[in-house]
């Protein structure tokens, strides 16, 4: 059975930082792709970021470059998003996704004073 745990999700200031992790569980998880998605109350889902099964291929919605970082620790499973300088406009709902299909429950992200 296929699992997708987030975590590390909080409430951080503007400029700051969080790194959000996704456990991965049940699939062949170092030959899939995995993808970061978010979603902000009243907004669709918004693609943040991408990353190959072996890491190599890496790219970004233009919204965060420069600011978030994906990666991947294929012994571990697990896929995180390094996130810097936070606006809020930021803050949102953040899930992963394997694209054999199958999304974590996703971890709330929210950035504010």
């Amino acid at each position: 059975q296929v699992h997708l745990v987030e975590s590390g999700g909080g409430l951080v200031q503007p400029g700051g930082s969080l790194r959000l992790s996704c456990a991965a569980s049940g699939f062949a998880f170092s030959a899939s792709t995995m993808r970061w998605y978010r979603q902000a109350p009243g907004k669709e889902r918004e693609f943040i970021a991408v990353i190959s099964g072996a890491g190599g291929s890496i790219n970004y919605a233009d919204s965060v470059k420069g600011r978030f970082t994906i990666s991947r620790d294929n012994v571990k499973n697990t896929v995180y998003l390094q996130m810097n300088t936070l606006k809020p406009e930021d803050t949102a709902r953040y899930y992963c996704y394997a694209v054999i299909g199958y999304w974590g429950q996703g971890t709330q992200v929210t950035v504010s004073t």
